[in-house]
């Protein structure tokens, strides 16, 4: 019986070939697996796939650009939505005769104060919840300072306060004049806290918006027997203007000086508002409305009901400007602002079928026209930027 035959063992000169043999193979096999990986899913055939479209084939040659505008339509409709609500009921706080009281014979509510205090306090606890949720905890985490939001928590409270408080002094149309105002100033703060430069352009749009708001507004009030205004009035809404700019530009100052990764509008939120309330509650304890505000509200409850919707659409109306301010600057946030004071008439003369004048009809025609030019400058900027960046790569 034949022995079963043994493989002879493979000498160092066959194993040398095998090797060679192998990278022969490999090499011939590169070619194809290269032009496999490097075909993108437009160049493999997809069968049946369906034509995105005009508007598919736009969004997806401008990602970037189309994001950057879902955040912006979130941003205007979020402010618009929460303040259109919040400054209808501030005006009908401020200015309703109510049930009067032994302290307040006028029947009108007799802290602003209050209201402001009313609305950092569900902001602080909405902002708790929304920062524990989103990082773990409180404080801990955060990159800023408390003591860094002090400035603009104290500008924010005395800008509330100066605004409900002038609605006892001023005509709603030089109050909505001064709010429409607030873009020349936003840049000056600017400049004066950052040193922010902006071209002559920016300038001029910005009082072209100005001009055209109050052309608006002005045009679109009927006048009223006591259109007077007085001087503290005036001196209310020139604090309301000075620290309203301040406060947009001091949040924005902190989103560059700690790293915008760093500071979440949520942290800013809570920073802004843990302030706030230390403040608004000294203030209540210092002038000794909290006895008066108690009794007020026990005689005419549905106050407190005002007061509530008015602190909610104030939370949900600040988490949008944090939001706003990180993404898009703070003068991107006041145009949207004024323009607000606009929308608000626009919809008052839908509603109560209030006759829109010739001039009022070119003020709004000015603004709106300076706002799509801006978007459409900016669009055309960063087109050429991006197209001059693909030739040079």
């Amino acid at each position: 019986m034949a022995s079963p035959r043994h493989p002879m063992p493979a000498s160092p000169s066959m194993k040398m070939e095998d090797e060679r043999r192998r990278e022969s193979d490999d090499e011939d096999m590169k070619p194809l697996m290269t032009e496999m990986e490097s075909k993108t899913p437009r160049e493999i055939p997809m069968g049946n796939a369906p034509d995105l479209g005009f508007v598919g084939r736009t969004i997806s040659n401008n990602p970037e650009f189309f994001a950057q505008a879902a955040k912006f339509a979130f941003c205007f409709f979020g402010l618009q939505a929460s303040y259109l609500t919040w400054g209808y009921m501030q005006e009908l706080i401020m200015t309703t005769s109510f049930e009067p009281t032994e302290r307040v014979p006028t029947g009108k509510f007799p802290s602003a104060a209050f209201c402001v205090f009313s609305n950092r306090f569900l902001a602080v606890i909405v902002a708790m919840i929304a920062v524990k949720i989103r990082h773990g905890s409180i404080f801990s985490n955060n990159s800023a300072p408390l003591w860094a939001f002090t400035p603009c928590a104290l500008s924010n409270t005395m800008s509330s306060w100066s605004q409900y408080a002038s609605l006892k002094y001023v005509s709603f149309p030089v109050q909505t004049v001064f709010k429409s105002s607030k873009i020349i100033p936003v840049m000056m703060m600017g400049k004066l806290l950052k040193g922010t430069s902006y071209p002559i352009g920016q300038y001029i749009e910005a009082l072209l918006i100005t001009v055209g708001v109050a052309i608006f507004s002005i045009a679109s009030k009927t006048p009223k027997e006591d259109n007077t205004t007085n001087l503290v009035g005036l001196i209310l809404l020139l604090m309301y203007v000075f620290f309203d700019s301040f406060t947009a530009q001091w949040q924005d100052k902190i989103y560059q000086q700690y790293g915008k990764k760093n500071v979440d509008p949520y942290q800013m939120m809570l920073g802004v508002n843990t302030s706030a309330i230390c403040i608004t509650t000294a203030g209540l304890i210092i002038t000794g409305d909290l006895p008066i505000v108690w009794e007020f509200l026990a005689a005419n409850p549905v106050v407190l009901k005002y007061n509530i919707i008015t602190a909610i659409t104030s939370a949900s109306g600040q988490l949008c400007i944090f939001y706003t301010i990180k993404e898009f600057g703070p003068i991107v946030f006041t145009i949207i602002m004024t323009t607000r004071q606009l929308i608000s008439i626009c919809i008052s003369s839908v509603v109560f079928a209030h006759p829109i004048s010739l001039k009022a009809f070119c003020g709004a025609a000015l603004v709106f026209s300076v706002i799509f030019y801006q978007i459409r400058r900016k669009y055309n900027s960063k087109s050429q930027r991006d197209g001059g960046g693909g030739g040079q790569g």
